[in-house]
């Protein structure tokens, strides 16, 4: 499987679309080059480690399967961000965090952290909007979303986006949603029965 077939089907997991800083930092991290994408480079402090870690959870929270944590999302997600985005999308990042902090998200019961999470994603919405997002079309299951402007993509949708991105692309996220089948055999139409996972090859 190549990239873009890789990306075509991890887009229908995700809803079938990413913002074009995801789907470049993709393109980035597939050529095995570190591009000098900023001056410095692009480091979280524990704190902001630990935020991340929490969001994380919360996306995909471990039950009877791994959670974004145990499928080790957070490291994931801060070396996307050093190594395969630019300073807007990592200062947009930041500034994302910083908010967390300064509402003590971290000392908040875990209903309490959903719910501000949940207006995060609100107003992360109507920013989009604000922003003139515009959908392009780069693949049969892919579109990209294009920002007017130097903006960076918000917070939100960079967590979200690069949580999904880790987790199916790790070898526990990848195992706890699919069935792997690596000889699939004859090509046969298949009904998936109520809570078994859909055959991945």
């Amino acid at each position: 499987m190549n990239r873009r077939e890789a990306i075509s089907k991890l887009a229908l997991v995700v809803g079938g679309t990413f913002s074009a800083p995801t789907l470049n930092a993709l393109d980035r991290l597939d050529s095995l080059q570190k591009p000098m994408l900023s001056t410095a480079a692009f480091a979280l402090t524990e704190l902001q480690r630990k935020l991340v870690a929490e969001v994380a959870e919360h996306i995909i929270p471990k039950t009877d399967t791994a959670g974004a944590k145990e499928a080790g999302v957070p490291a994931f997600i801060e070396m996307m961000l050093n190594d395969c985005y630019k300073t807007p999308e990592q200062q947009s990042f930041l500034a994302g965090l910083a908010d967390l902090e300064k509402k003590d998200f971290l000392k908040q019961a875990p209903a309490a952290q959903i719910d501000l999470l949940k207006q995060v994603e609100i107003d992360t919405k109507a920013l989009m909007k604000a922003y003139q997002v515009k959908q392009i079309k780069v693949g049969d299951n892919v579109d990209k979303e294009t920002l007017d402007g130097k903006k960076g993509v918000p917070f939100w949708r960079l967590m979200k986006e690069l949580t999904l991105l880790g987790y199916y692309t790790s070898e526990k996220g990848l195992t706890a949603s699919f069935d792997y089948q690596p000889i699939p055999g004859k090509f046969e139409a298949t009904k998936i029965k109520p809570g078994q996972k859909a055959y991945y090859h």
